[in-house]
């Protein structure tokens, strides 16, 4: 490269990252090489850059996302192993996965025994939809009370409200696991009214139609659980526990399986 030449290119990256479009510099030696091999003429040479740049913003932004979400793992579907369980709605679960529930505001009920990959399931859907290009959050339900509560404490509930609120997505793992007092059930029914027209996913080892009785307040619990329970789908997971078939050295079958 000759002297003029890396004078051009160090103008022309001082330009580009003046411009934010630093994307361009990683791939500009090879389209420049391109080029000059008569690969891409002056218009593709161009487009081919924006690409480039486009690109790395969207990557950017999905690790982004996915950073923000808080996952306990980076859980997808294309590494959820239905064949563990022959008992599990493996058809209804990729259904979910075309997001249609998403784009309708609507929610997800994933529930059933201990151990069957609800939370996977959770965080993969909500992992579908960032990639998508919706924000999500996970959290224990536990954890977004306690968080709430602490808003009472410091006079940010408001701001923690908000918070909450914002992502496309937001996922409610162990929901309803014991009986709530009656500002915890107060703080979720604002939680989900604050939500409304957006979408819940709730992990839950109880049906939801065992919900109701964990509300001190039954007034409360009809507003919120039939506001979210008849505006989601609902996923039985049964079958034997997931997390033994995960557990390092052990064998998963690929095959049909029976249900002994």
């Amino acid at each position: 490269m000759t002297t003029t030449s890396v004078t051009d290119r160090s103008a022309l990256g001082a330009a580009l990252r003046e411009l934010k479009l630093s994307g361009m510099l990683d791939t500009l030696d090879a389209r420049l090489a391109q080029a000059r091999a008569g690969e891409l003429g002056h218009l593709d040479f161009l487009q081919v850059l924006c690409q480039d740049e486009i690109s790395r913003r969207e990557t950017t932004s999905l690790t982004r996302r996915i950073r923000a979400a808080r996952f306990e793992t980076e859980a997808t579907l294309e590494g959820f192993n239905f064949a563990a369980s022959p008992k599990l709605p493996a058809a209804q679960i990729r259904d979910l996965a075309a997001l249609r529930w998403l784009q309708s505001g609507e929610s997800v009920i994933l529930y059933g025994p201990v151990g069957v990959g609800k939370s996977h399931v959770a965080q993969a859907l909500a992992h579908l939809a960032i990639r998508s290009g919706a924000d999500a959050r996970f959290i224990k339900t536990s954890r977004a009370l306690a968080h709430l509560a602490g808003g009472h404490a410091d006079r940010t509930w408001d701001k923690r409200l908000r918070e909450l609120s914002r992502p496309a997505v937001v996922v409610l793992d162990d929901f309803a696991m014991r009986e709530l007092t009656a500002v915890q059930a107060d703080d979720l029914y604002e939680l989900i009214t604050e939500r409304a027209g957006k979408s819940l996913i709730l992990t839950s080892n109880r049906a939801p139609a065992d919900w109701y009785p964990l509300f001190p307040n039954p007034v409360v619990a009809e507003s919120l659980l039939d506001r979210v329970i008849n505006t989601s789908h609902q996923v039985v997971m049964n079958g034997p526990s997931y997390r033994p078939s995960k557990r390092p050295g052990r064998v998963i079958p690929t095959g049909n399986t029976s249900d002994s």
